[in-house]
């Protein structure tokens, strides 16, 4: 029967700790790798019982890889500090690994609420992210942004949903969107990927139809207007900062 482990990689989780960790209390060990919070998350996640190490941060992969690499068990549940495991998915993780499972890595349906409700539709769901896998088998890819394991062999898939508690209220979320679009810029421009001026234009109202009519955004009121247009800006922005010009490096002399 094989054991696991749920990891967290946190920075000023402080808010969100006790409940993520809660939500895991089953696991067989918790690890929690603190990258220096000025909260109190280190010492909430050492009171709930978890492993704590505190290490700068060096990037989201390889602080997850980190924490994976110093688990006790070779199964690893990675789970992210606004994330919660419901008692459903619970069940169905340790239902699993009550035996050795038939596949190295799985994917897990992750629903958001946002606004008052859960978001089913948009791009936001179903949302599946491969979290709950074999170290021996997969490491997270080294991108810098939407990082995500590299699994040896096809995953599997679970049934209930991971819930996810990404944002406060829009102006938060906003904060993020202009947070990460700098990041995947940074990405797109480290593969090589330019986008055109039309791709800037015409890529974001696809993307608008794509999220609320198409993927029934329409159906969450006025949360999935809200959705729709926030990612259809996250698009925007993305491919506007990946043409930016890059500030030229200075003559010292």
């Amino acid at each position: 029967m094989p054991k696991v482990t749920a990891t967290l990689i946190t920075l000023n989780e402080a808010a969100n700790i006790a409940a993520a960790l809660a939500s895991v209390a089953w696991a067989d060990e918790i690890v929690v790798v603190d990258a220096g919070s000025a909260d109190e998350t280190a010492a909430l996640a050492r009171q709930a019982g978890a492993r704590v190490e505190v290490r700068p941060w060096p990037g989201f992969s390889a602080q997850k890889n980190y924490a994976a690499s110093i688990a006790s068990h070779d199964w690893i549940l990675s789970l992210d500090a606004d994330e919660r495991v419901p008692p459903a998915l619970g069940t169905e993780i340790r239902a699993l690994l009550a035996s050795e499972p038939p596949r190295r890595g799985y994917r897990i349906p992750r629903i958001s609420h946002y606004l008052g409700r859960w978001i089913r539709g948009t791009d936001w769901y179903p949302d599946y992210q491969l979290r709950l896998y074999d170290r021996r088998a997969g490491r997270w890819n080294g991108r810098v942004v939407h990082e995500s394991v590299a699994l040896d062999g096809e995953p599997g898939l679970l049934t209930n949903d991971l819930q996810h508690h990404p944002y406060r209220d829009i102006s938060h979320h906003l904060a993020t969107i202009d947070r990460y679009t700098t990041l995947a810029a940074d990405q797109m421009r480290a593969d090589g990927r330019v986008p055109s001026l039309a791709g800037v234009a015409l890529h974001p109202p696809f993307a608008f139809l794509r999220n609320y009519i198409l993927r029934r955004g329409f159906m969450n009121g006025g949360a999935g207007l809200t959705v729709s247009i926030l990612n259809s800006y996250y698009v925007f922005l993305k491919l506007a900062k990946a043409r930016e010009p890059r500030p030229a490096t200075r003559d010292p002399h």
